[in-house]
């Protein structure tokens, strides 16, 4: 991996792949560094909650990944790919590589996708408390507008409601898997993220920019789900 600083890229379109190696093995690595002045809403491990964030990595790790330390390691790829400061680190053991991107009116989204444990959020008699392990679904959103606090979570929100409509409408019977992740980002304001600052004060699904976030998520989770679904059926046994 680079052990130098990556250059500003601020469009999510500019994510970069590079590498690392985990059980002697060269595994990707999704960099995007959009530079300081950026506030992030993640559920990721590493750098979740709302906060100002100057880059997001998704790693690749290997099937049955079984570190106890998620929050090191990432901040381990991290420093090997010279990122400063504070971010957000994702995981997956889906394919990076073959991410998906879509955009719809200035609003971006990427996402990988690994769907073979998969199911409804409201499913009887199960759950815990659990070390987090790499994510399946990971949804990275760029938009070019600042957001008050409560219209980034609204962002989330949306984002896995448009998830959910793809898995549905491509007939995968879930809502989704049991580890997936989102990191919604937009400029910081310019003074308090309060309705009033000039930031956005919503990002519901029929809001402007909530509109076009689910209509990227939607379009790139569609993409990155659908030849795994095809697969599905059409594999031994189908």
């Amino acid at each position: 991996m680079l052990s130098r600083t990556l250059p500003a890229r601020p469009s999510l379109a500019d994510a970069v792949l590079l590498s690392h190696t985990e059980q002697g093995r060269e595994w990707p690595l999704l960099v995007w560094v959009p530079g300081p002045g950026v506030r992030m809403v993640s559920s990721a491990v590493l750098g979740g909650g709302i906060g100002e964030r100057e880059w997001v990595v998704n790693a690749q790790v290997p099937p049955g990944y079984d570190r106890l330390d998620p929050v090191a390691h990432l901040r381990e790829l991290a420093a090997g790919a010279g990122l400063p400061g504070p971010g957000v680190g994702l995981m997956t053991a889906a394919s990076v590589a073959d991410r998906r991107h879509a955009v719809d009116g200035g609003a971006h989204a990427v996402v990988t996708a690994g769907i073979g444990v998969r199911g409804w959020a409201a499913a009887p008699g199960v759950g815990g408390v659990a070390v987090p392990h790499p994510g399946t679904i990971n949804i990275i959103v760029s938009l070019p507008v600042p957001l008050t606090d409560a219209a980034l979570v609204n962002a989330v929100a949306t984002a896995t409601e448009a998830k959910t409509q793809a898995l549905v409408e491509l007939g995968a019977d879930a809502s989704g898997t049991p580890t997936d992740a989102v990191c919604v980002a937009a400029p910081a304001p310019a003074g308090p993220a309060l309705a009033g600052s000039g930031a956005e004060p919503f990002a519901g699904p029929r809001s402007l920019w909530g509109a076009r976030l689910a209509r990227a998520v939607h379009r790139a989770t569609r993409e990155a789900c659908a030849g795994l679904l095809a697969a599905e059926r059409t594999g031994p046994g189908a």
